[in-house]
C-alpha cells in the first residue's frame, strides 16, 4: 500500500532540504503528496517554493502566511509564527489534516533539526494537530475528523553529521560537543532516494533566494561531492512510538 504524505515544514526550501527524496519517491510511486509551509507570504520565496513543489510532485503551496522568527518582512503585517497563539495555529494545521487526509505526517525532530526556533515550534504544532484532528470536539468547522496511521520526524544520524562537520566547518567537533541530529539507535527508517537525489537538488536549487543568501542551501553546495551525495541520497526518520527494526519504507 501507497501511503498519502502531507509534510509540515517551517521555511521554503525545507520541503527541499529535509523531505525532497521522500516527496518524490512516493508521487512516483503513485501516492498523494502535500506541503504545509507555516512561514513566509510574500516576495519571491513563494514562487520558489512553488517551483520546487512542482519539481518534487507534491502538488500546490499550502501556506499558513505568518512571518519567519528572523526576517518580519517575509510576511508583512502578520505575526510571527513564534508569536501566534499555540491554539490558533494548531487549528491552522488541523484544517490541512483535515482536508488532505494523509496517511502519514512528516515533520522535523524535537530539537527541529539544528535548533532553529521556528523548526522546533513548527515539530510541536504538528504532533498537536495530528492527535486534536482525530476529535470531533476539537476545531469545529475544519472538516470531518481524521486521523493520521504515522508520524515521522526527519532527521539525521549523529554519525553521519560527525563524519560530515570537518567538511562543513573545517575542523572535527570539539570533544564532547552536543551535534544536531539523534543517536543512530534512535532512526527507525532510513530511505535510500538516490534515484531522486537529482530531483530533489533542482527542488533546492530553486530556491534561488537562499542559495544567493548563502543559507543553508549554500552550506550543501560547499561540501565535496561526496559528501553532498550522501546526504541527497538518503533521508532518515524517527516514527513515534515504533519499537521495531529498522525500516526502508514509510509503514502503516
Amino acid at each position: 500500500m501507497t501511503p498519502s504524505v502531507l509534510c509540515v515544514h517551517a521555511h521554503p526550501d525545507d520541503e527541499a532540504i529535509w523531505t525532497g527524496g521522500t516527496l518524490a519517491r512516493y508521487a512516483d510511486e503513485g501516492a498523494r503528496t502535500a506541503v504545509v509551509t507555516c512561514t513566509w507570504a510574500a516576495g519571491p520565496r513563494m514562487a520558489e517554493l512553488r517551483t520546487s513543489l512542482e519539481i518534487l510532485g507534491a502538488g500546490e503551496p499550502r501556506p499558513l502566511g505568518y512571518a519567519d522568527a528572523r526576517d518580519p518582512d517575509s510576511a508583512p503585517g502578520r505575526p510571527r509564527f513564534l508569536d501566534v497563539p499555540f491554539d490558533e495555529a494548531v487549528g491552522r494545521v488541523v484544517e490541512h489534516i483535515r482536508e488532505f487526509r494523509p496517511d502519514v505526517v512528516l515533520t522535523y525532530d524535537g530539537y527541529g533539526g539544528y535548533g532553529h526556533p521556528d523548526h522546533v515550534h513548527a515539530h510541536r504544532v504538528t504532533l498537536a494537530a495530528v492527535e486534536a484532528a482525530g476529535y470531533d470536539q476539537l476545531y469545529p468547522g475544519t472538516g470531518e475528523p481524521w486521523r493520521p496511521r504515522a508520524v515521522y520526524l526527519a532527521t539525521v544520524p549523529r554519525s553521519v553529521i560527525a563524519s560530515q562537520w570537518e567538511s562543513v566547518f573545517g575542523a572535527p567537533p570539539n570533544p564532547g560537543q552536543t551535534l544536531p541530529g539523534v543517536p543512530d539507535e534512535q532512526i527507525t527508517t532510513h530511505l535510500d532516494v538516490g534515484p531522486w537525489a537529482e530531483r530533489k537538488w533542482a527542488a533546492i536549487l530553486a530556491h534561488e533566494t537562499e542559495v544567493a543568501r548563502g543559507g543553508s542551501v549554500t552550506m550543501l553546495t560547499s561540501l565535496p561531492e561526496q559528501a553532498r551525495a550522501q546526504l541527497l541520497g538518503n533521508e532518515w526518520y524517527r516514527r513515534i512510538g515504533y519499537t521495531g527494526a529498522e525500516e526502508t519504507a514509510l509503514s502503516l
